[in-house]
Order: structure tokens, then sequence, then C-alpha cells
């Protein structure tokens, strides 16, 4: 009889362990499910969802709130089943529960840096102001966005170093990618020169930069001239302006002062070097005389 009891017994713990650690296996299965789903279901509905959007800026916001998605998704499931494989295992929650506010709130005093940058990113997308793969300067480092979270965002600028901004540091985004952008362009002529003449072969280049099967695409309107800018020591600087599409600004001021160049040779504008004329110190009785010599340099 005794036999028997023990046997039963026995069979009773291993049956409860057996049952503990069949939860604990369907627990995890689970979990890795969910997770597995997030990372599949989450691209299917961005892919939907691109389909539908026609504007390349809800694209790139769709992007960075999919990467963000599936992130917060991952975190929540593995917290969740961690909590359950606990509960399975006999710990109770509760107390843990407890001791990780009161350490939470302890931990709290000393990451506060942390917690502000959690805090100024989801800000930072909840307000649109960034997206992966735009234009920006923030912090004093300007490049290509390559990766968005809620810790940090990750640059690259032009000569391809990569740089880790903590969220909390951004004060100030300056995005070059929105809408349009307005490639500046400030050209030197002589004082000698007509200034209308000048603007008239500004505009006559800019019209033929219009034309051009690479060019025309990335213009949306004519050249804008503001006029005379500023008197420099040996020139006079007009300043224009295009209105591109967002990041071709670069390509449109680099092609226009090329072809401006060639439309001031041809009608024999000059676009002054820096020189100095010198004149014999007189007195004010004996009046201005002519220049004794002009140095170029």
């Amino acid at each position: 009889m005794d036999v028997l009891l023990k046997f039963a017994g026995e069979f009773i713990d291993w049956n409860q362990s057996a049952g503990v650690m069949l939860r604990i296996a369907v627990i995890l299965l689970v979990a890795w499910g969910g997770l597995l789903l997030s990372r599949r279901v989450i691209p299917a509905l961005e892919w939907q969802m691109h389909r539908r959007a026609r504007d390349p800026e809800q694209i790139k916001r769709l992007d960075t709130f999919g990467r963000v998605l599936r992130y917060l998704l991952g975190v929540a499931i593995s917290v969740l089943a961690g909590m359950l494989v606990l509960a399975e295992l006999g710990v109770t929650i509760a107390p843990l529960l407890a001791s990780a506010g009161v350490l939470g709130i302890a931990v709290g005093f000393g990451a506060q840096s942390l917690i502000k940058d959690y805090f100024n990113g989801l800000f930072l997308l909840l307000e649109d102001q960034i997206h992966q793969g735009d234009v920006v300067e923030i912090a004093g480092k300007g490049g290509l966005v390559e990766e968005i979270t809620l810790r940090y965002i990750r640059l690259r600028d032009y000569e391809g170093s990569v740089h880790f901004i903590p969220s909390g540091e951004v004060t100030t985004v300056t995005n070059r990618s929105r809408g349009f952008g307005y490639a500046v362009i400030d050209a030197g002529v002589s004082y000698r020169e007509d200034v209308e003449e000048v603007f008239s072969v500004m505009r006559e280049v800019a019209a033929d930069m219009r034309k051009d099967e690479a060019l025309a695409p990335l213009i949306l309107d004519d050249i804008e001239i503001a006029g005379v800018d500023a008197w420099t020591d040996s020139a006079v600087i007009v300043r224009s302006r295009f209105r591109v599409l967002p990041l071709q600004q670069w390509i449109v001021k680099r092609a226009f002062p090329q072809r401006l160049k060639k439309g001031f040779d041809q009608r024999g504008i000059e676009i002054p070097f820096p020189h100095l004329t010198v004149f014999r110190g007189d007195s004010k009785r004996e009046g201005a005389r002519a220049p004794q010599q002009t140095l170029s340099g």
C-alpha cells in the first residue's frame, strides 16, 4: 500500500512538472509565433499602404513607423512571455511588479537622459519631424537619415562618416527633404557691366536648363532673380534661386554656374577677379588725381 501511495505521489509530481514544462513550452512557442507574425504582417501592411500612397513623404513616414512598431511589439511580446513563464515557475509576479515600480523610480533619477531620449524620440515620430531617408541637420551634424529609433538617430554625412545622435539632444531639426528646396546661386560681375543685361543672360541660361532632358524634371519653376545683393571689393553680387525637387538643389547649383559662365563669355560679361586700385595720398586741397597703379590677384 505504501509503495502504491509513493508511486502515486511521484506520478502526480511528475505530471505537474510535465504540465508546467508543457505550458512554458506553449508560452515560448506562442511568443515566437507572435514575433514571427509581427515581422511578416507589418511589412505586408506597409506594402499595401505603399500601393495606395502617392506622396513620397507619406511612404517615408510609413517606413519609419513600421520599423518602430516592430521594435515596440517585439519588446512587448518578450516582456509578456517572460512574466507568464515566471508565473508558471511559481514566482509571484505582483511583488515583482511592485518592486519594479520602486526600482523604476530609483533608476529613473539616475537615467533621466535615457528617459528623455525615449520621450523625445516618440514626439519626433508623432509630430512627423523626420523620416528615414531624409537629409537633415541636427545637433550640429548633417547627413542622410539611415535609421530612426526611439533612442537615437543614425546619420551618414557626405564623407561617409556615421553619426549616432541621441534623441534627447535633438532640439532643432533642419529638414531639407520636405516638399521642395531652393537652389540659391550668387553670381559676381564687374562694376562696369550693365545689370539688366546680366539679368537677361541669367534668364536665357535658366530657360535653356528647363529644356534640358536631365535637368528639366528637377526644376519646378522659372528662375527668381532677387537682384543686386551686395557690393564687394571687386564685384557686384547678383542673387537668384530655383525652386526644385527635394534634395536636387545641389545638382542645380552646380549646373547653373557652369552654364552661366559660358553665357557670360559669349556676351563678353566680365567675371572679375580680386583687384585693388591704388591712389596717391594727396591733400584735400590738391584734389583727387588719377589712379597710379592697379594691383590684381
